[in-house]
């Protein structure tokens, strides 16, 4: 038996809501480890609809302990507000199935302001494309050891000494962006209000996940966006502002990095990316907008309507190696259904010389040119397919094709958005069997 953890092997927007549900009904911890309330899943469970931001998608399933790991960055607002709307549709939240890790970093209201702020400063290319949730300044503030963290809402005075030396940052780059200053006792007052309804779920969660690891509970690992998107790893500077790779379940729920087990990569069988930055077999052509319309390409927590493209394979292999990815699940396969051709880019072509991964350098990565295999089409439908005998046989030749090319077996595939609609190659519970 192992651990799993999922994470995204694109630019998020993979579709790991359906897979992580699917796969948390078979776990008994579920752990959300990095990102903040800018990502978000959408579950399906029996005709009905859940929109999640912050919680890890197990908190939809009855008798499953959901974690919130130290490396979230945690709105208390946007929290609440989520905790109450999944309320209204019949979900049991309490300290016993919901626990919060009491190192994590909280988001506050002057950090959007801050994002926004600087978002509306920055000029054409500069704009990264952020929500404008205050992700970013959120981090920096905890990378800088200005943070306010959930634990400081227990102590009234250090919370207030905590929150002045924020500001002294803060408001000083708002006067830098013409912005109105943050009056410091007003947060505090905010604060101390909302701390009573938090508090209850505060826990230490390194010593939760180690009494599963005695015990032999199943953990999975959630985690947000995607591998291109990580800090460090992905399109910098259009990237997120934590990293994304599997690696972080490790330090962001505070397990050693043995604990993590069987990596799950979930990958869309084309590629969308919503915000700026690099996007090497972007489409601007009817195809493109084929695939956006087919596969319903707007974000869960923005709207924002995705960009699309054919299957970068090379990308995809990258994100495979970087983030030690054991196998991938395939989803939105279906949306391909009827194209008489295929691309999938297996290499890139930039100033004349050929590359076999993307180079850091933003200049570089801006000229990529993508070099294609085109491979045939079905006109078959895949959609609810359950298992091989389902499927065209030019629609394996594409699986079988994107396995060789990221080095990486399909774990499984996903054909629709319905959970069962899914066809089991190796169990990530499970690997050896």
């Amino acid at each position: 038996m192992s651990n799993v953890a999922v994470v995204g092997s694109q630019w998020g927007d993979e579709g790991k809501g359906k897979i992580v549900d699917w796969l948390s009904e078979r776990a008994d911890v579920v752990v959300r480890f990095q990102g903040g309330h800018n990502a978000g899943h959408t579950l399906v469970i029996d005709g009905e609809v859940y929109k999640l931001s912050l919680l890890p998608s197990g908190i939809v399933r009855k008798g499953k302990m959901s974690i919130i790991g130290n490396g979230v960055v945690v709105d208390p607002w946007a929290l609440l507000a989520e905790m109450d709307r999944l309320r209204e549709q019949g979900v049991e939240l309490t300290p016993d199935n919901l626990k919060i890790s009491e190192n994590a970093a909280l988001i506050l209201p002057l950090h959007g302001e801050v994002d926004r702020a600087r978002e509306a400063a920055a000029k054409g290319d500069a704009k990264i494309g952020t929500t404008g949730r205050g992700i970013g300044p959120a981090y920096e503030d905890k990378v800088g050891r200005r943070a306010i963290r959930i634990c400081d809402l227990a102590d009234p005075d250090f919370l207030k000494e905590r929150v002045d030396a924020l500001l002294l940052h803060h408001n000083a780059l708002l006067r830098g962006l013409n912005q109105p200053e943050i009056d410091g006792a007003g947060v505090v007052e905010k604060l101390l209000e909302i701390a009573p309804k938090i508090l209850p779920f505060v826990d230490v969660v390194w010593q939760r996940l180690e009494e599963c690891r005695k015990t032999d509970k199943r953990v999975l690992f959630e985690g947000a966006q995607g591998a291109m998107l990580d800090v460090d790893h992905g399109t910098y500077p259009f990237v997120t502002s934590s990293n994304t790779i599997s690696g972080q379940a490790s330090a962001g729920s505070g397990v050693g990095p043995s604990s993590v087990g069987y990596v799950l990569g979930i990958t869309k069988a084309y590629t969308t990316r919503v915000g700026s930055g690099p996007f090497p077999t972007e489409l601007f052509d009817d195809v493109g907008q084929r695939l956006g319309e087919r596969g319903h390409e707007f974000g869960t927590v923005t709207g924002r309507q995705r960009r699309c493209g054919w299957f970068d394979a090379v990308m995809v292999r990258q994100a495979c190696k970087v983030g030690g990815i054991t196998g991938i699940a395939l989803t939105k396969l279906d949306v391909l259904d009827g194209f008489k051709e295929l691309k999938v880019c297996v290499g890139y072509r930039i100033d004349g010389e050929e590359f076999d991964h993307l180079p850091s350098l933003p200049s570089k990565q801006a000229k990529v040119e993508p070099i294609y295999e085109t491979l045939e089409g079905w006109d078959d439908s895949t959609y609810g397919a359950r298992s091989w005998a389902d499927l065209p046989a030019t629609a394996i030749k594409y699986i079988r094709r994107i396995e060789e090319l990221i080095d990486v077996p399909v774990a499984l595939l996903s054909t629709s958005p319905e959970r069962d609609d899914t066809i089991l190659v190796q169990d990530p519970f499970h690997p050896k069997s």
